[in-house]
């Protein structure tokens, strides 16, 4: 025997309306859309968050870790004024001062007639670089 519906029901019910002892279909599609939107948020704040540090690594940046360790403090302290610091430490194309005053002090060892430095050996890091920017000309 089906139950009546109450005499002041409308006839037709809306879609999202379940019978009792069923499945909850709207309940699961808002869970499902609940969990994709955080996660989405998540992955959205987290490469905007990157966004000065991959900036200033695609730029060959000589303030690289500078920005690397900005953008991690203002991950951890939610400083926000760092990402913005960091943000333009990454736009901002730093002078280098070192190779000037490099050729100042070989210059100055030439005419006071020391033998010129022996070269340091490469770091691991630099000889692979070198090793592989040697093979990408040929």
């Amino acid at each position: 025997m089906s139950p009546l519906p109450h005499p002041l029901a409308p006839e037709h019910l809306p879609f999202f309306i379940t019978a009792p002892g069923h499945s909850d279909i709207l309940l699961g599609v808002a869970a499902v859309t609940l969990v994709a939107t955080v996660l989405l948020a998540g992955v959205l704040f987290l490469h905007i968050h990157s966004l000065p540090e991959r900036l200033a690594h695609k730029g060959q940046k000589l303030q690289f870790e500078i920005v690397a360790v900005m953008c991690l403090l203002a991950l951890f302290t939610h400083a926000h004024v760092l990402w913005v610091a960091a943000l333009l430490l990454a736009f901002i194309d730093l002078p280098d001062f070192l190779a000037p005053m490099n050729r100042i002090a070989r210059a100055s060892e030439k005419i006071a007639g020391l033998p010129p430095p022996e070269p340091e050996p490469p770091t691991p890091a630099e000889a692979e670089a070198a090793k592989s920017g040697s093979h990408g000309h040929a």
